[in-house]
């Protein structure tokens, strides 16, 4: 049962970019609409903080994206990707955005992770805890079964793949 969302309350919008991302791309070939995530994800409450994790290359090709999300009202925090020998690639910000999540949750009254990534359900069940209305925005076909059940409200983005998602070429996805 979705929770009532209010004008009065004051949200907190944590967005784990790369596991949108990789979502959107493995399952439909496309790219996140964030202007859309974001605004469903405030629902017409009184944003206080909507932060995006993201992972830079040596290349800097993603800089552009970057600027778009900032110029969206999302602050961006930036890991560089990590390397290991034999090429083992590794981009993680689940310890930022918890740790960050806990840091602004006595500021507001709902949390929002942007992420399907099991990995969040102790800080949900944390903010529950806190007394925080905990919610999640991801891709519920990639999405943690329990994630979803724990989380207070479940918006999920595979639903309306035309209003999230936009194609190659900058279309929207329908």
């Amino acid at each position: 049962m979705p929770v009532i969302k209010q004008k009065h309350q004051r949200v907190g919008v944590f967005l784990d970019v790369q596991n949108l991302y990789h979502s959107a791309k493995n399952l439909y070939k496309a790219r996140v609409n964030f202007k859309e995530v974001l605004k469903n994800a405030v629902a017409g409450r009184q944003l206080v903080r909507a932060i995006g994790y993201v992972i830079s290359t040596e290349s800097g090709e993603e800089k552009g994206f970057f600027e778009a999300l900032v110029n969206l009202g999302i602050e961006t925090k930036e890991k560089e990707l990590q390397i290991f020998f034999g090429g083992l690639k590794k981009a993680d910000w689940d310890v930022g955005i918890a740790v960050d999540a806990l840091r602004i949750a006595p500021a507001v009254d709902a949390v929002v992770i942007c992420s399907g990534d099991g990995d969040f359900l102790p800080l949900i069940e944390q903010l529950k805890s806190m007394g925080k209305q905990a919610e999640v925005v991801a891709f519920g076909k990639s999405a943690s079964l329990k994630l979803k059940e724990q989380a207070d409200d479940f918006i999920d983005l595979c639903a309306y793949p035309d209003k999230y998602l936009i194609r190659a070429g900058g279309r929207r996805y329908s």
